[in-house]
C-alpha cells in the first residue's frame, strides 16, 4: 500500500498543468518532492529532472518517466476573442470538442472551454464527419480580440484542465496520466531505494518532450551514461470493448504492470526481472508490444552513446491521449515494488550481453 505522502505527492503531479516543452510547474513538484530523500536533485537545461541515490558508483542504473503530457498552443486571436489552436503532441481529435482546458499565462492559469458550431446548425453530412482541429476554437469568455489580448499571448500553452480522482478503492482518473504515473513510479522507487543498502549508483529521471519525439530521454540519458536503463510508461488495456487481443493481446487493470518483449528490451534484463517478480511474488503481465520498437524513452535510452540494457514497465492505461484517462493503483505499487527489488539486487557486477549471460 502506498503511504498517504506519497498517494498525496500523486495527487499533485496529476494536478500540474506541463504540456511538451512547457513542464516547469511539473517539474518543480516533482524536484520538491525528490529533495526528501535524494542525496542530490537538479534539473538540466532541457527540464528533465534528476534525482540521485547512493551516488559516486561507476554502476549507474537510470529510471525515467516522462512528465510531460499532450496539450495544445495558441497560434491566432480572432476578433470575437476566440483562440485557435494547434495540438502539442499527439491528440485525439475526437475528444477535444466541449473539452475545458486550462492556458498557462504569465499571469497564471486562464480557463477556456473548446467551442464548435452547435449541433443544432450542422447539416446531416457535417455531423457524419469529426471536426479538423482547425475548426475549433477556445473561448475563454473574453468580449473581443482587445480584451483576450490582455492576458492572452500567442504561443501560450493549453493544457486539460486538471481533473485527478480516486475511483473506488484501487483506481484513479486523470488527465495526463501518460506518463506522469511513470514519473510518479521513478520517484516512488527512488524514495524506496533511499532506505536500501545499495552497490550501484541510482538516477531517477523524469523526462520532457517525450511526446514529441523522446527528446528528454535522449539528453538526461547521455549525461548520466548509465549501465542500465529502466522506461516507464503506461501502456494499453485491453479490458474494454472492441480492442483487438489477437493484435494487442490480454491486459487488464490491476493485474499487475506490463512487461515487454520487443527490440527495445535487453532479453537478459528481462529475464532478470521476471526472476525477481517470481522470488517476490509480484504480478505482472507479458506483452509483444503494439510495434517492434520504438515509441517510448526506453528506444532513446537504448541507442545513447555505445548502448544502454533497458527494459520496458508500462502501467496498463485506459483512454490513452484523452482529456481523461485511468489506472490502477495496484499496478503502480507492482511497478515500484518490482524495480525496487531490482535495483536493489545489483552487485554493480552484472552484465546484460546478451547470449553470454
Amino acid at each position: 500500500m502506498l503511504p498517504a505522502k506519497s498517494l498525496k505527492f500523486l495527487e499533485k503531479l496529476m494536478n500540474c498543468s506541463g504540456p511538451s516543452g512547457f513542464e516547469e510547474e511539473t517539474a518543480g513538484a516533482f524536484r520538491e518532492y525528490l529533495k526528501d530523500f535524494s542525496s542530490k536533485v537538479y534539473t538540466d537545461v532541457m527540464g528533465n529532472t534528476v534525482g540521485v541515490v547512493n551516488p559516486g558508483g561507476a554502476y549507474r542504473v537510470m529510471l525515467a518517466g516522462h512528465y510531460d503530457e499532450i496539450g495544445f498552443q495558441v497560434v491566432y486571436i480572432s476578433e470575437e476573442g476566440l483562440l485557435y489552436f494547434r495540438p502539442n503532441g499527439g491528440i485525439d481529435k475526437l475528444t477535444v470538442p466541449g473539452c475545458e482546458v486550462e492556458i498557462l499565462t504569465a499571469k497564471g492559469r486562464i480557463p477556456g472551454v473548446i467551442g464548435k458550431k452547435p449541433i443544432h446548425l450542422l447539416t446531416p453530412k457535417e455531423r457524419e464527419i469529426p471536426p479538423e482541429l482547425n475548426d475549433l476554437w477556445i473561448d475563454i469568455g473574453a468580449e473581443n480580440k482587445k480584451d483576450a489580448a490582455k492576458i492572452i499571448s500567442i504561443g501560450d500553452p493549453v493544457a486539460v484542465r486538471s481533473n485527478y480522482q480516486r475511483m473506488g478503492k484501487n483506481r484513479i482518473k486523470s488527465k495526463g496520466m501518460d506518463d506522469k504515473v511513470g514519473a510518479f513510479v521513478v520517484a516512488e522507487t527512488l524514495r524506496c531505494l533511499s532506505s536500501r543498502k545499495l552497490k550501484v549508483e541510482v538516477c531517477g529521471v523524469g523526462t520532457v518532450q517525450e511526446e514529441l519525439g523522446l527528446r528528454g530521454a535522449a539528453t538526461s540519458c547521455f549525461g548520466i551514461d548509465p549501465k542500465v536503463g529502466f522506461a516507464i510508461d503506461v501502456g494499453f488495456a485491453t479490458d474494454i470493448p472492441d480492442i483487438a487481443k489477437k493484435i494487442l493481446g490480454e491486459i487488464k487493470l490491476g493485474s499487475g504492470p506490463e512487461l515487454n518483449r520487443n527490440a527495445d528490451n535487453n532479453p537478459v534484463l528481462g529475464r532478470k526481472l521476471r526472476e525477481i517478480a517470481k522470488k517476490h511474488k509480484i504480478t505482472y503481465q507479458e506483452t509483444a508490444a503494439h510495434r517492434a520498437s520504438g515509441g517510448t524513452d526506453t528506444a532513446q535510452m537504448q541507442l545513447t552513446r555505445s548502448g544502454v540494457a533497458t527494459a520496458l514497465l508500462s502501467i496498463p492505461n485506459r483512454y490513452m491521449h484523452s482529456p481523461v484517462e485511468i489506472c490502477d493503483l495496484r499496478d503502480i505499487e507492482g511497478a515500484i515494488e518490482l524495480l525496487t527489488e531490482t535495483i536493489a539486487s545489483f552487485t554493480g557486477k552484472e552484465s546484460f550481453i546478451p547470449g553470454i549471460d
